[in-house]
């Protein structure tokens, strides 16, 4: 089983570029907004029963996958640098994996922020996040999440194993993803 964790900032192309992988290697994609857009019929975002629902569902999907005959599982996530507990849920959810005897592999992804307020507001993005669509409160959530939180690495990442930073400012998701898998031969 192989475990991908791809990130980087908002709009910096985790969905996409896992959507490509997940073509090109028959894993499964778990992006981020599959269980964010789920709870938030049900709980506003950020609220304790939102937090609560958005982790047990990821967690339960991740459990399982881990136990099963799938190659692997690729799953988006934008990282907080600068909170300790970020560092902690990642590896509780790559222990997961491991666990299994898995292989965990980082990718890292960051564009230009003109790039990303682009992306912010493309037809693939608001197709598959509801909560994107109102362009304006999405495109300054993404501008308060860039003042706030550090989302990239200076390549001081943690875990030097299994890892790769890919600019992928002016790399097409299929280019980025062809990077990803033959740097980790998937």
């Amino acid at each position: 089983m192989k475990f991908i964790i791809i990130f980087g900032p908002p709009a910096v192309g985790k969905m996409s570029v896992g959507r490509e992988l997940a073509k090109i290697t028959d894993y499964r994609l778990l992006h981020g907004h599959m269980t964010i857009e789920l709870v938030l019929e049900f709980f506003d975002f950020g609220t304790p029963k939102f937090h609560i629902l958005n982790s047990e569902f990821r967690r339960r999907i991740m459990e399982e996958v881990a136990t099963s005959d799938l190659p692997g599982l690729i799953y988006t996530y934008v990282w907080g640098f600068n909170i300790e507990s970020e560092k902690e849920y990642v590896e509780k959810i790559s222990g997961i994996f491991r666990k299994e005897r898995g292989v965990v592999y980082f990718v890292e992804l960051f564009c230009e922020l003109d790039e990303r307020l682009r992306r912010n507001k493309t037809n693939e993005r608001l197709s598959e996040k509801p909560s994107k669509r109102q362009k304006e409160e999405s495109e300054a959530r993404l501008l308060e999440l860039e003042k706030k939180y550090v989302m990239n690495t200076q390549g001081d990442f943690y875990f030097k194993e299994n890892y790769i930073r890919i600019d992928n400012t002016h790399l097409s998701q299929r280019e980025c993803a062809e990077k990803i898998k033959e740097e980790f031969n998937l």
